[in-house]
Formats: C-alpha cells, sequence, structure tokens
C-alpha cells in the first residue's frame, strides 16, 4: 500500500479527489485541513439535508491510497503537470506500514464515565475497579461508542433519571440507536419493552450483539416496525434529520411520557423548539462542548 499526500487550494480540492478514485486508481481519497492544529485552522460542518458553504478549507491536505507504487507515482506526475503552478504541492509518495488494524483501531476508545459509578467499557478492556453499572461496548460498523458529547449526555441523563422515572419505562423507543448503547443502557436502569430502531441494517447488527454482550433484551428492528406510544422516546440523530421526524417522533410519545433529543448544537435550539411546538415544549436540558441535549414531557 502506498500513499499519495498533496497539499491544494480549495478549489482544486472535488475536482481532484474525483479524478484520483475515476481515473487513476486511487483505492480511498481523504481530505482534512492543511491548517489544522495552527492559527488559520477552520471548522467545517455539515449535515444531510443543509447546503453546505463551503466543501473544502483554505488548504486542503489530499490523502490518496494505492495498491501499487507505480499508480501512485503516475497519478503524482500527472496531477503536478496540470496543476502544479495552480495551487497543487507534493508533499508525500510513501509506502505505508503494515499495521494490526483491529488493534490501533481498539486502541482508540478507552472506558468512559458517564457519572462516577456508570460507565461504558469497550469489550476489549478491563472494567475499572469504580465501575458499579457497566456497558460493555463494540460499536461494529455503528455509531455510538460513548465518547461523543451527544451521547454522554443522552446517558447522564438516563443515568440521574432513572431512580424516579424507571418503573415508569415500560416501553422505551431509542430512535437511530447506532450501537445500541442508550437502549442498552435504559434497559440496564430498568426499562422494560425496549425497541431499538435504525435504517441500518449494520447498526440494528451491532444492536444485537450489544444486548447479547450486555445480558438486556431489546427488540432491535427498522423504524417502521416501532408503532404505537412509549413512555421513553430517545433520539440522538442530527437537528435537520430530528426537525423532519418531529411530528411521527411527538406522536410516539406516551401521556405523561418524556422525548430525549441529542445531535443539536446550541444555536439550533430555537429552530428544533419551533418544530415541536405544535405538540410538545422543548428546553435544553444539558450542555457541552457546544452541544445541548432537549426535552420534553407530555401531558398525562
Amino acid at each position: 500500500m502506498f500513499e499519495l499526500v498533496l497539499r491544494a487550494d480549495e478549489a482544486l480540492v472535488e475536482p481532484l479527489t474525483e479524478t484520483l478514485i475515476n481515473a487513476l486508481n486511487a483505492l480511498s481519497a481523504s481530505v482534512e485541513d492543511a491548517d489544522a492544529a495552527g492559527p488559520r485552522e477552520q471548522a467545517l460542518f455539515g449535515e444531510p439535508g443543509v447546503p453546505v458553504a463551503r466543501h473544502a478549507w483554505h488548504h486542503s491536505r489530499i490523502v490518496a491510497l494505492f495498491a501499487q507504487e507505480a499508480d501512485a507515482q503516475t497519478a503524482a506526475a500527472l496531477l503536478v503537470a496540470q496543476h502544479g503552478t495552480h495551487g497543487l504541492q507534493l508533499e508525500a509518495l510513501r509506502p505505508v506500514a503494515e499495521q494490526d488494524w483491529v488493534r490501533l483501531t481498539q486502541s482508540q476508545f478507552q472506558p468512559v464515565a458517564v457519572t462516577e459509578s456508570f460507565w461504558i467499557v469497550p469489550s476489549w478492556h478491563a472494567v475499572p475497579a469504580e465501575a458499579v453499572r457497566v456497558i460493555r461496548l463494540d460499536p461494529g460498523l455503528a455509531f455510538g461508542t460513548g465518547t461523543h458529547p451527544t451521547t454522554r449526555m443522552c446517558l447522564r441523563w438516563i443515568a440521574r433519571q432513572a431512580t424516579a422515572l424507571a418503573p415508569q419505562w415500560t416501553r422505551v423507543l431509542d430512535y437511530g440507536c447506532g450501537s445500541g448503547v442508550l437502549a442498552i443502557a435504559a434497559a440496564l436502569h430498568g426499562a422494560q419493552g425496549v425497541d431499538a430502531v435504525d435504517i441500518d441494517p449494520a447498526a440494528l447488527q451491532a444492536a444485537r450483539a450489544n444486548a447479547d454482550a450486555n445480558r438486556v433484551a431489546l427488540r432491535c428492528c427498522p423504524p417502521e416496525l416501532a408503532e404505537g406510544a412509549y413512555a421513553l422516546v430517545l433520539a440522538n440523530i442530527l437537528a435537520t434529520p430530528l426537525r423532519v421526524l418531529a411530528p411521527l417522533l411527538s406522536a410516539r410519545v406516551a401521556a405523561g411520557g418524556r422525548l430525549v433529543l441529542a445531535g443539536i448544537l446550541e444555536r439550533q435550539a430555537a429552530d428544533l423548539q419551533q418544530a415541536y411546538a405544535p405538540w410538545l415544549e422543548l428546553s435544553v436540558d444539558d450542555t457541552e462542548d457546544g452541544w445541548i441535549l432537549m426535552t420534553a414531557r407530555r401531558g398525562a
């Protein structure tokens, strides 16, 4: 495996990546901020369904992988010849060292303390001594390791509310379950009848495996199979799909039930409140690193 590293101005990024993949035999092409960790670092945010103002950084680094060194050399020569005087520089062409990718991936996930006694612990790690309640987690190909602020806030809410509310959680819906971590947390805290739904078959597979590993009962299924009302509805997705799903998710909340939403930036709070206003009154319940947790309760 060989790695070709190019530094490109913003206007070149999209055509270069398309050429690398479609015409020059690159196995993959990733783009990162060439000014990262410096004073000119920029943040680019995007969301499904929302047009982005910019598709690349002012100075971007393109990293392309090739199976053969000759293909990487040919690509470098052609692209530099075409664009070398118009904002493209060759930074490196080098072999990629063989890696134990499973071990490398696992090393990136450490145990996460949700509260002092409630922890998310990857399946390959020892359980910390202070952990009283534990989710053993292997994310597989699904989102949800417990490390992102949105997931942590949902887990904190479940842990803090469970003493008072868990006896009422006779039906729980985790909409967009990913690895199943929220559904499993609810079940470990006493919830019954937990449905974990996702449009991604890989997520459902991961959720089933994680439920088995934690010895909890979940019904993992596509969203269309989740019917009726639930005492607790959890959805950690993104603001745009949450807005689109407002009628559906609101209709799933039973009388006296709770709705918990995450994947929302602070600046998106008013937009979500407006979207859900015909059915429920959302309020900000928690904040972390620019993200917020929003909750609502349906009247009895």
